[in-house]
């Protein structure tokens, strides 16, 4: 189901000395001990542009995801990280897949009080890193496969990154493969068999729907990554994506609504004319930068700026801003403040302005055009001795984080994180 979600990927590689003595070298683990990494999210959000009811209604949405991150050494060379978690979430504006199916009055403002209001998204990504003896090069194997109640996805990927310089000069590249599938929940008026006599308007409802018959999502990227230290105080990184997706790009349960059909209501619920219709190919490309500067002891500024394109007439700029301030040995606060802008899809379309002789039609305002602005605070505690314990783990840090995101659309949203890693003795 459409909401803002997402699957976090952790490579917890320590990048390793050496020491010497009697004339034998002896060469540090990547990883010393298993590590727990133990992260919560809560995200809530707002909003009056519901895709699911045609781009008009409530986007009330609330998810809250846990997730543990865990990573054993194996041998000296190798790291094993499982990534693991469920994202649950309670949607007003999914419920409205079948807005007919509660108590209250059909409404696109209103949330339904059927089964399709939540879900719960499973996730599992185990990773496997290889170094090698002089620490300059690093291979990584990973899977991933999630599931909810719709849709499947299995990827698997891997990647190589090369330091030399010292270590002050990092290459890196890597590919990710997505095989997803759909198990697609239709508007419930656009159903076979489905029938209500109390529908209202003038004529007969024809909604011109098909179903869709390829219910596969491919998508494919390739990264590539450079990263320099410049300077005691400043170093750099570029990053560059190339992504195409082909298959089942639009989304089954969103509605459109076009100019040059008739209306139809059930109560307060206007009925689709269809759904989306998007091509079945993407292109994207990002390209970012990264710099960061030691000011002193006490601060660093770190930015981020990036260039995204994609062949579906979307153009956009990110720019970010992270000040960590070390207030003692042992915390870290950091503000932040991100900036975003896009141009609209070629394909998007408000509410009744598409006409049905178009090709492709969405009214889903993620691809239309607008800013938004995100800013919030994090505190960090590092403990480097780990002398609190949690049974035969040492906390080794924990953090809190608080962003508010606000666009231009009408869609805010409030999101909060707390994480927390421990380290065996």
């Amino acid at each position: 189901m459409k909401r803002i979600g997402f699957i976090l990927v952790f490579g917890l590689i320590s990048l390793a000395g050496f020491s010497q003595g009697n004339n034998q070298e002896y060469v540090k683990k990547v990883l010393e001990t298993p590590e727990v990494e133990l992260l919560y999210s809560y995200y809530s959000q707002d909003g009056d542009n519901a895709a699911v009811s045609g781009g008009e209604g409530t986007e009330k949405l609330t998810d809250m995801t846990p997730t543990i991150i865990v990573s054993i050494p194996v041998g000296e060379d190798n790291t094993l990280t499982l990534d693991a978690g469920i994202s649950a979430y309670t949607s007003a504006s999914s419920s409205n897949v079948n807005p007919f199916d509660g108590s209250k009055t059909a409404s696109p403002w209103i949330e339904s009080s059927g089964a399709s209001r939540s879900d719960a998204l499973t996730y599992v990504h185990p990773t496997f890193t290889h170094s090698s003896k002089d620490r300059n090069n690093i291979l990584s194997a990973n899977i991933a496969v999630s599931a909810e109640y719709d849709y499947f996805s299995l990827g698997f990927g891997g990647g190589y990154t090369h330091l030399m310089n010292q270590k002050n000069t990092e290459l890196g590249i890597s590919g990710q493969v997505y095989l997803d599938t759909y198990k697609p929940q239709y508007p419930i008026e656009l159903r076979e068999g489905f029938f209500d006599n109390r529908i209202t308007g003038s004529g007969t409802y024809s909604p011109l729907f098909n179903e869709f018959n390829d219910l596969n999502r491919n998508s494919y990227s390739l990264s590539l990554n450079f990263s320099q230290v410049i300077t005691k105080r400043f170093q750099a990184s570029l990053s560059l994506d190339l992504v195409l997706q082909q298959g089942l790009l639009s989304t089954p349960h969103q509605r459109v609504y076009l100019q040059d059909r008739g209306d139809f209501f059930i109560e307060d619920f206007q009925l689709a004319d269809n759904v989306e219709i998007v091509p079945t190919s993407r292109f994207k490309l990002p390209i970012g930068g990264r710099l960061s500067y030691f000011l002193n002891d006490l601060m660093i500024l770190r930015t981020y700026f990036r260039y995204y394109y994609d062949d579906w007439g979307i153009t956009a700029y990110t720019g970010s801003l992270e000040i960590p301030i070390k207030i003692s040995d042992k915390f870290t606060v950091y503000p932040m403040y991100r900036y975003y802008t896009q141009s609209a899809a070629d394909y998007f379309y408000a509410k009744e302005t598409a006409l049905s002789t178009y090709e492709y039609y969405t009214s889903d305002y993620d691809l239309s055009e607008f800013n938004s602005n995100q800013y919030g605070f994090g505190i960090t505690y590092k403990d480097i001795f780990t002398q609190s314990k949690v049974w035969k783990f040492g906390l080794k840090s924990i953090s809190f984080r608080f962003n508010q995101y606000e666009r231009t659309t009408g869609l805010s949203a409030s999101i909060f994180e707390l994480g927390a890693k421990f380290v065996m003795d």
